[in-house]
């Protein structure tokens, strides 16, 4: 499994696409560990609504996103270290990952994505977020 950076390179992406689609992947950070099971995908987004979450496969490709809902309020920041707007992030799976079995949960600002190994091939879903 790794962090497809390819989409960012690839295609003809505007300046200011570009700047979107980079400020987007900086909104949640992600922390990945292997164990003898699973790949364990730590998600840091703290003040997000788990509703808005969508984790997706689709062939190889893992999508974790979130939209944020409408109206949300924007305050008139005086400091603002981090952001709780929106944000995609797209893995690739090789062979070794059961797709079929990926469970995610939502707590203390963590999406904890559990992606069991398993040969096989991933087949489109989506995963509920518990």
């Amino acid at each position: 499994m790794y962090y497809n950076q390819s989409c960012a390179a690839k295609g003809d992406y505007g300046s200011r696409n570009r700047h979107q689609l980079i400020r987007s992947m900086q909104r949640a950070s992600v922390n990945i560990y292997k164990t003898d099971n699973s790949y364990e995908m730590l998600v840091f987004a703290p003040g997000r609504i788990k509703e808005h979450f969508h984790v997706a496969i689709k062939g190889s490709k893992l999508t974790v996103s979130y939209t944020p809902p409408e109206g949300f309020p924007r305050p008139d920041w005086v400091v603002r270290e981090y952001s709780r707007g929106g944000f995609e992030r797209t893995f690739i799976l090789d062979e070794t990952v059961d797709g079929t079995n990926i469970n995610a949960k939502y707590v203390d600002g963590v999406l904890h994505v559990s992606i069991p190994l398993k040969q096989g091939q991933a087949a489109q879903q989506e995963i509920a977020i518990n």
